[in-house]
């Protein structure tokens, strides 16, 4: 056969169908390993760009940490209201987490991955807070990069899905400064807000924006159906790899915990209020360990009932009640409205959150609650300890 014999013959049906096809597969792999990020995201899995310092930014960190004794007494001093005495107060205490987790492949075949983001040194005996999606689930290895240059092993010694917070613990502490923690019932809006952190992995590790809190009780959907409620919203410019790093008032001191941020709009982070996580340091730091008190059920305030199309005008709806829990066996029921506890009003959730954490599991709960047929009664229940 000659090779004029293939000039004008068209391709058939089937090679059309085949490259179409072959196509279809290859972008369909494409768009699924490097499609658009969703709404929102948090800032795990961020594989660092370079977890060697330079030379001249180690020396700089170990230049600070001669420096030591200054450092303290900027933390001691209260600040000075500026954005750079804010920074100097709490950027020694901010430290990169760098862990690695075991995940199945579309083949089931095992492999390490490594995510890299922020924590906040909270005492000096060696405990970090930072985010339950950085530090907690299965991760098999963490290793904290501190600011003198050392990297240190850590280990998760409590965390909790449902507020994404995390305590880790190292045992060098030598040199270690912890950052003041500040009132996040005393944030107002306008104020100034600073995040410190290491985006985008190591390389930027402890980069400082500012901004200001921008609103207050944010509730976002992070899933369907899943939410996170009662958060500082800030326009101080957040990262991959901030997760679990410091929001800093003007004074220097830790008002929040950078969680999460909107990636389809400019200047929307969101931070997890400092006091609820308070009570929970405290206990881990004099006990070893912390019991995560069970309620047993699943309410909404205010902010919340705009998601779902309810409207209430105070305390916090009764939406579900769960088996075998103590909000069951106390006899609170779905349709209550809880309006006072513990001789306070509660209007928040993130309010009766910080009265569970701070008692404990263990410990009495006594509520005022009216229900659904417009009556009022006391109600009292024991706190569960959960993991």
């Amino acid at each position: 056969m000659e090779l004029d014999d293939f000039k004008g013959r068209r391709p058939s049906f089937l090679g059309y169908f085949v490259c179409g096809l072959l196509g279809a597969v290859v972008g369909g792999f494409l768009l699924l390993s490097f499609g658009p990020a969703t709404l929102f995201s948090r800032f795990d899995q961020i594989v660092p760009n370079n977890t060697t310092l330079p030379m001249q930014q180690l020396q700089q960190q170990i230049q600070q940490t001669e420096e030591f004794q200054q450092v303290k007494q900027i933390i001691a001093s209260g600040g000075g209201g500026s954005a750079t005495t804010a920074a100097e107060r709490v950027a020694a205490s901010v430290v990169g987490i760098t862990t690695t987790t075991v995940q199945r492949d579309a083949y089931f075949r095992s492999k390490k991955v490594q995510g890299v983001g922020s924590g906040v040194i909270v005492d000096v005996r060696g405990y970090i807070l930072t985010n339950n999606h950085v530090a907690g689930g299965n991760v098999s290895a963490i290793t904290i990069s501190l600011i003198d240059g050392r990297t240190v092993s850590g280990k998760t010694i409590w965390t909790d899905p449902t507020l994404d917070l995390a305590i880790v613990k190292i045992d060098s502490t030598d040199n270690l400064i912890a950052a003041p923690l500040g009132d996040s019932k005393n944030i107002t809006v306008g104020q100034d807000a600073i995040a410190i952190g290491n985006p985008l992995g190591l390389r930027f590790q402890r980069s400082v924006t500012g901004g200001i809190v921008s609103a207050l009780s944010r509730t976002i959907e992070i899933e369907d159906g899943v939410y996170m409620d009662n958060l500082i919203q800030t326009d101080a410019s957040i990262n991959p790899g901030n997760s679990g790093g410091p929001l800093v008032n003007g004074n220097g001191e830790v008002i929040g915990i950078n969680t999460i941020k909107v990636t389809t709009a400019e200047g929307m982070g969101f931070a997890i209020p400092i006091n609820v996580a308070k009570p929970i340091i405290q206990n881990v730091i004099e006990d070893g360990a912390y019991k995560t008190p069970i309620f047993g059920a699943i309410g909404f305030d205010r902010e919340l009932a705009s998601f779902i199309d309810a409207k209430i005008d105070c305390g916090i709806y009764v939406s579900k009640v769960l088996k075998n829990t103590p909000a069951e066996k106390a006899g609170l029921k779905a349709g209550d409205l809880i309006l006072n506890c513990n001789g306070s009003d509660i209007n928040t959730m993130v309010e009766l959150k910080e009265v569970f954490y701070s008692l404990g599991a263990g410990k009495d709960l006594n509520l005022k609650v009216k229900g659904s047929d417009g009556n009022t009664r006391d109600v009292k229940l024991v706190l569960a300890a959960g993991k």
